[in-house]
């Protein structure tokens, strides 16, 4: 193995200490008293106010409830968002049917629409639905995801067609095919795409700030915004929850982040 240079591995160092160092300082920061918080020189050991902070945000914002809430809001967003990518993504893959083309173009030329200028019509939509302030009103304009479909198209193309023609002759049927050919050999593609879905949900702020209506519905990012007072604000206890919206993304990414990286690399190099 090629040893590194004392050049390099400062480069290194520099890196991971501009990547991970301001994750330990809002690490430290959450757990000091608010006075404490920009305090010169930083506080970089842990004080000893955590579970005060804790019972703050539990008073302020209902920690609980709003973690439940976005919880449920990513979860269910990202369950959703992968199903229909997957579908539609097959069936534009791997399915002759008139229009395709014409179907995925339009598709595709929703990526290019900024999402502020889809809040008005799909807020008049949730009125006439009669969904503001509730959980759908948040999880359904998320289920379809274009950059979603056309990620799983592109990965089914390089499928062969052998393959799956292979397992109807056997006599199975569509859905078995997806599910035990199709979805398996994807799997770490579907993984990515499951990160990302789910990074998106659980971050979103300006579409939740404005179709929720009552407290007890905020997610945490919008209930982390209401913290912010006219004359006060309590930093540790804002810093503490920007501390725990993090914890369960770098989880996730933990959890999948062998088939987070094969899926990108599978990504760049089929044809």
């Amino acid at each position: 193995m090629k040893s590194r240079g004392p050049l390099l591995t400062l480069l290194l160092a520099g890196a991971f200490g501009l990547c991970v160092g301001p994750f330990y300082w809002l690490a430290m920061a959450a757990t000091q008293d608010d006075k404490d918080v920009f305090s010169w020189p930083p506080k970089l050991l842990p004080g000893g106010h955590l579970m005060e902070n804790l019972q703050g945000l539990q008073d302020s914002i209902g920690l609980t409830r709003v973690l439940f809430n976005t919880v449920l809001v990513a979860g269910l967003q990202t369950v959703g968002a992968v199903v229909v990518s997957v579908l539609a993504g097959y069936a534009f893959a791997k399915f002759d049917f008139r229009g395709r083309n014409l179907f995925f173009v339009l598709l595709l030329s929703t990526l290019v629409i900024p999402d502020t200028v889809m809040l008005i019509p799909i807020f008049q939509m949730m009125m006439d639905l009669g969904m503001i302030d509730s959980y759908e009103s948040v999880i359904l304009p998320g289920l379809v995801t274009p950059f979603g479909i056309f990620l799983m198209r592109q990965a089914l193309r390089s499928m062969p067609d052998e393959l799956l023609d292979a397992a109807r002759v056997d006599g199975a049927g569509e859905l078995r095919v997806l599910w035990r050919i199709v979805i398996p050999v994807n799997r770490p593609i579907i993984a990515a795409l499951a990160l990302f879905v789910f990074l998106g949900g659980w971050n979103q702020f300006v579409w939740p700030l404005i179709a929720l209506r009552s407290p007890e519905m905020y997610t945490l990012p919008v209930a982390t915004a209401t913290l912010q007072g006219l004359s006060t604000t309590n930093y540790a206890q804002v810093l503490l929850a920007s501390a725990i919206a993090a914890i369960p993304v770098m989880a996730l990414f933990l959890v999948l982040q062998r088939q987070f990286i094969s899926g990108l690399l599978a990504g760049a190099t089929k044809e």
